[in-house]
Protein backbone atom coordinates (compact mmCIF):
# COMPACT_ATOMS: atom_id res chain seq x y z
CA UNK A 1 0.00 0.00 0.00
CA UNK A 2 1.69 3.43 -1.31
CA UNK A 3 1.42 6.37 1.02
CA UNK A 4 -1.16 7.71 -1.40
CA UNK A 5 -3.38 5.11 -0.51
CA UNK A 6 -3.31 5.70 2.88
CA UNK A 7 -3.68 9.23 2.37
CA UNK A 8 -6.86 8.76 0.41
CA UNK A 9 -8.04 5.93 2.90
CA UNK A 10 -7.90 7.96 6.06
CA UNK A 11 -10.63 10.85 5.53
CA UNK A 12 -13.12 8.08 3.54
CA UNK A 13 -12.30 6.08 6.56
CA UNK A 14 -13.00 8.90 9.29
CA UNK A 15 -16.26 9.74 7.59
CA UNK A 16 -17.45 6.26 8.42
CA UNK A 17 -16.11 6.60 11.54
CA UNK A 18 -18.42 9.85 12.48
CA UNK A 19 -21.50 8.46 10.43
CA UNK A 20 -24.70 8.47 12.68
CA UNK A 21 -24.93 4.92 14.00
CA UNK A 22 -25.94 2.36 16.65
CA UNK A 23 -22.44 2.56 18.81
CA UNK A 24 -22.25 6.89 18.20
CA UNK A 25 -26.27 7.04 19.55
CA UNK A 26 -25.03 5.34 22.40
CA UNK A 27 -22.23 6.87 23.02
CA UNK A 28 -24.40 10.27 23.09
CA UNK A 29 -26.57 8.74 25.36
CA UNK A 30 -23.93 7.81 28.00
CA UNK A 31 -22.56 10.57 27.68
CA UNK A 32 -25.73 12.55 28.73
CA UNK A 33 -27.22 10.90 31.24
CA UNK A 34 -23.50 9.63 33.37
CA UNK A 35 -21.26 11.98 31.64
CA UNK A 36 -18.55 11.71 29.17
CA UNK A 37 -15.40 9.64 30.76
CA UNK A 38 -17.68 7.06 31.20
CA UNK A 39 -18.84 7.06 27.87
CA UNK A 40 -15.75 7.41 26.58
CA UNK A 41 -14.25 4.77 28.37
CA UNK A 42 -17.34 2.35 28.06
CA UNK A 43 -17.13 3.61 24.43
CA UNK A 44 -14.24 1.62 23.11
CA UNK A 45 -15.98 -1.46 23.92
CA UNK A 46 -16.77 -1.63 20.53
CA UNK A 47 -13.13 -1.66 19.72
CA UNK A 48 -12.65 -5.16 20.50
CA UNK A 49 -15.61 -6.36 17.96
CA UNK A 50 -14.35 -4.02 15.44
CA UNK A 51 -10.21 -5.35 15.73
CA UNK A 52 -11.75 -8.93 15.51
CA UNK A 53 -13.64 -8.24 12.29
CA UNK A 54 -10.25 -7.01 11.20
CA UNK A 55 -8.20 -9.51 12.11
CA UNK A 56 -11.11 -12.04 10.42
CA UNK A 57 -10.86 -9.73 7.18
CA UNK A 58 -7.17 -9.68 6.90
CA UNK A 59 -7.14 -13.69 7.54
CA UNK A 60 -9.60 -14.31 5.13
CA UNK A 61 -12.07 -16.25 7.15
CA UNK A 62 -14.50 -12.89 6.79
CA UNK A 63 -14.92 -14.74 3.39
CA UNK A 64 -17.44 -17.13 4.97
CA UNK A 65 -19.48 -14.32 6.14
CA UNK A 66 -19.54 -13.07 2.92
CA UNK A 67 -20.23 -16.14 1.13
CA UNK A 68 -22.89 -18.14 3.21
CA UNK A 69 -26.05 -16.44 3.79
CA UNK A 70 -27.18 -18.32 6.46
CA UNK A 71 -24.30 -16.94 8.75
CA UNK A 72 -24.95 -13.36 7.66
CA UNK A 73 -28.30 -13.82 8.31
CA UNK A 74 -28.26 -15.01 11.71
CA UNK A 75 -25.69 -12.14 12.56
CA UNK A 76 -28.17 -9.53 11.27
CA UNK A 77 -30.82 -10.80 13.01
CA UNK A 78 -29.29 -11.26 16.32
CA UNK A 79 -27.71 -7.35 15.50
CA UNK A 80 -31.30 -6.04 14.78
CA UNK A 81 -32.87 -8.17 17.60
CA UNK A 82 -30.42 -6.78 20.69
CA UNK A 83 -31.24 -3.08 19.25
CA UNK A 84 -34.71 -3.66 19.58
CA UNK A 85 -34.45 -4.68 23.09
CA UNK A 86 -31.85 -1.81 23.98
CA UNK A 87 -34.77 0.59 22.37
CA UNK A 88 -37.12 -0.81 24.48
CA UNK A 89 -35.20 -0.80 27.60
CA UNK A 90 -34.14 3.48 26.48
CA UNK A 91 -38.27 3.75 26.34
CA UNK A 92 -39.01 2.34 29.60
CA UNK A 93 -36.21 3.81 31.60
CA UNK A 94 -37.05 6.36 34.15
CA UNK A 95 -35.96 9.91 34.54
CA UNK A 96 -33.54 9.85 36.72
CA UNK A 97 -32.04 13.24 37.57
CA UNK A 98 -28.72 13.40 36.31
CA UNK A 99 -25.88 12.84 38.98
CA UNK A 100 -27.68 10.55 41.08
CA UNK A 101 -26.32 7.29 41.89
CA UNK A 102 -25.35 5.08 39.10
CA UNK A 103 -27.90 2.48 38.30
CA UNK A 104 -26.92 -1.45 37.34
CA UNK A 105 -27.26 -0.74 33.88
CA UNK A 106 -24.68 2.21 33.67
CA UNK A 107 -21.11 0.63 35.38
CA UNK A 108 -18.48 0.92 32.62
CA UNK A 109 -18.19 -3.43 32.06
CA UNK A 110 -21.95 -3.03 30.87
CA UNK A 111 -21.37 -0.55 28.91
CA UNK A 112 -18.31 -1.49 27.10
CA UNK A 113 -20.04 -4.85 26.88
CA UNK A 114 -22.88 -3.45 25.22
CA UNK A 115 -20.84 -1.30 22.78
CA UNK A 116 -19.39 -4.37 21.80
CA UNK A 117 -22.41 -6.45 21.47
CA UNK A 118 -23.86 -3.77 19.22
CA UNK A 119 -20.67 -4.03 17.02
CA UNK A 120 -20.32 -7.05 16.55
CA UNK A 121 -23.92 -7.53 15.49
CA UNK A 122 -23.96 -4.42 12.82
CA UNK A 123 -23.96 -6.11 9.48
CA UNK A 124 -22.74 -2.70 7.90
CA UNK A 125 -19.64 -3.14 10.07
CA UNK A 126 -19.17 -6.50 8.47
CA UNK A 127 -19.60 -5.03 5.23
CA UNK A 128 -17.11 -2.07 6.12
CA UNK A 129 -14.34 -4.80 6.90
CA UNK A 130 -14.49 -7.36 4.25
CA UNK A 131 -15.45 -4.46 1.22
CA UNK A 132 -14.11 -1.21 2.12
CA UNK A 133 -10.50 -2.13 3.62
CA UNK A 134 -9.47 -4.14 0.78
CA UNK A 135 -10.12 -1.70 -1.84
CA UNK A 136 -6.76 0.04 -0.33
CA UNK A 137 -4.61 -3.42 0.08
CA UNK A 138 -2.08 -3.67 -3.03
CA UNK A 139 -2.43 -7.65 -3.77
CA UNK A 140 1.47 -7.36 -5.39
CA UNK A 141 2.68 -6.99 -1.71
CA UNK A 142 2.27 -8.90 1.41
CA UNK A 143 -1.33 -8.17 2.70
CA UNK A 144 -1.52 -8.53 6.65
CA UNK A 145 1.67 -5.85 7.61
CA UNK A 146 -1.28 -3.68 5.16
CA UNK A 147 -4.70 -4.88 6.90
CA UNK A 148 -2.49 -3.60 10.13
CA UNK A 149 -2.06 -0.15 9.17
CA UNK A 150 -5.56 0.20 7.86
CA UNK A 151 -7.05 -1.78 10.96
CA UNK A 152 -4.36 0.15 13.49
CA UNK A 153 -5.43 3.80 11.58
CA UNK A 154 -9.40 2.69 11.80
CA UNK A 155 -8.77 2.19 15.36
CA UNK A 156 -7.19 5.36 15.85
CA UNK A 157 -9.78 7.52 14.02
CA UNK A 158 -12.96 5.37 15.78
CA UNK A 159 -11.50 6.79 19.03
CA UNK A 160 -11.98 9.80 17.84
CA UNK A 161 -15.49 9.51 17.22
CA UNK A 162 -16.13 8.17 20.16
CA UNK A 163 -14.40 11.24 22.25
CA UNK A 164 -16.34 13.56 19.75
CA UNK A 165 -19.30 12.17 19.81
CA UNK A 166 -19.13 11.55 23.98
CA UNK A 167 -18.66 15.35 24.15
CA UNK A 168 -21.60 15.85 22.08
CA UNK A 169 -23.66 13.83 24.48
CA UNK A 170 -22.38 15.63 27.54
CA UNK A 171 -22.82 19.21 26.28
CA UNK A 172 -27.15 17.94 25.49
CA UNK A 173 -26.99 16.72 29.28
CA UNK A 174 -26.75 20.35 30.04
CA UNK A 175 -30.00 20.76 28.80
CA UNK A 176 -31.18 17.14 30.89
CA UNK A 177 -32.30 19.22 33.86
CA UNK A 178 -36.02 18.44 33.70
CA UNK A 179 -37.26 14.85 33.57
CA UNK A 180 -39.75 15.35 30.98
CA UNK A 181 -36.99 16.65 28.99
CA UNK A 182 -34.86 13.20 30.08
CA UNK A 183 -37.83 10.62 29.10
CA UNK A 184 -38.12 12.42 26.12
CA UNK A 185 -34.34 12.04 25.09
CA UNK A 186 -34.30 8.36 25.97
CA UNK A 187 -37.10 7.96 24.22
CA UNK A 188 -36.04 9.83 21.47
CA UNK A 189 -32.57 7.63 21.20
CA UNK A 190 -34.80 4.37 22.03
CA UNK A 191 -36.72 5.35 18.90
CA UNK A 192 -33.32 5.79 16.97
CA UNK A 193 -32.02 2.67 17.79
CA UNK A 194 -35.08 0.58 17.26
CA UNK A 195 -35.53 2.22 13.91
CA UNK A 196 -31.35 1.20 13.15
CA UNK A 197 -32.18 -2.45 14.28
CA UNK A 198 -35.31 -2.37 11.65
CA UNK A 199 -32.92 -0.97 9.08
CA UNK A 200 -30.31 -4.32 9.57
CA UNK A 201 -32.66 -6.20 8.48
CA UNK A 202 -32.59 -4.61 5.00
CA UNK A 203 -28.88 -4.84 4.56
CA UNK A 204 -28.01 -7.50 1.52
CA UNK A 205 -24.35 -9.01 0.77
CA UNK A 206 -22.10 -7.14 -1.35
Amino acid sequence: MSLTAWLFFLPACFALNMAPGPNNLLSINVAARHGFMRALVGGTGRLVAFAAMIALAATGLAFVLRASEAIFFAIKLAGAAYLVWLAVQLWRSDAAPIGMKLDDDATLARIARRECLVAAGNPKAILVFTAFLPQFVNVAKPMLPQFGVLGASFLVLECVAIALYSLAGMYLGRWLTRASVRRCFNRACGAFLGAIGVSFLLVRRA
